[in-house]
């Protein structure tokens, strides 16, 4: 069930949004969670509490902080949730892709407009929740697609996950449990006791080690060489990817 966050200054804008949500939600069979803000301080105050939405439609013109500016203060916290801006105002269209906004859809929104902006969101929300690991880190629950995920390495009891956006993020846990959950997905190779790497960021494998294209050196124990480089490269050539 996907939870879907509303913030708009204005009562009526309000309203329309959460009858074509019933309506959406009837003609598709789905069933939604959501929650209607009248204010970006009401909606961030949520937020920074632990709450966490998938698709969120934000107004950009409101009284106070305008929408843009909660957009970032949101992204600071949630790098996955699908914000879609709702505007009378074409100005900040451009602006919009600073925060990775999903849409931006002028007003007024007709009924197609938030069908085809809901089906589209969905179907992105699904299968990254199906591609996807949650995680309890320090910044509340957080949801890191798979296919961004470069590695990740194991302190103690503590897994540190490096992002190719170059986000770095903490959980508790062990890191033979996280394998054990990556079975599924032969992209996923442990070359080292304390390592986790996505054969996908690569760069380079040695014999005493393995570069990652964001620079980071994995560490491969005596005598791993030859069997990581084979798994490396029945990866590639499944994949269909060309080698010389």
């Amino acid at each position: 069930m996907l939870k879907i966050a509303f913030c708009d200054d204005e009562t009526a804008e309000i309203a329309q949004l959460e009858e074509l949500l019933e309506e959406y939600a009837a003609a598709r069979g789905q069933e939604f969670v959501h929650t209607s803000y009248q204010s970006s301080v009401e909606l961030m105050a949520d937020i920074e509490k632990g709450e966490r939405f998938d698709i969120m439609l934000l107004d950009i013109l409101m009284p106070g902080e305008n929408g843009m500016t909660a957009a970032r203060e949101v992204r600071e916290h949630d790098t996955n949730v699908k914000i879609i801006f709702l505007t009378a105002s074409p100005e900040f269209a451009v602006e919009s892709y600073a925060v990775d906004a999903w849409y931006y859809q002028l007003k007024p929104i007709r009924q197609e407009d938030f069908f085809r902006l809901m089906d589209s969101a969905c179907a992105a929300c699904s299968k990254e929740q199906t591609h996807s690991l949650i995680l309890r880190s320090k910044n509340g629950i957080v949801r890191v697609e798979l296919e961004k995920l470069v590695y990740c390495e194991v302190m103690g009891r503590t897994l540190t996950f490096h992002l190719n956006s170059g986000v770095v993020l903490e959980s508790m846990g062990r890191l033979d449990d996280l394998c054990n959950q990556l079975v599924p997905y032969p992209n996923f190779l442990r070359p080292h006791r304390s390592f986790l790497i996505n054969m996908e960021y690569i760069a380079n494998i040695a014999a005493r080690s393995i570069t990652m294209q964001d620079g980071a050196e994995v560490p491969l124990p005596h005598g791993k060489y030859s069997e990581t480089k084979d798994r490396y490269l029945s990866y590639i050539f499944d994949r269909k990817k060309a080698v010389l």
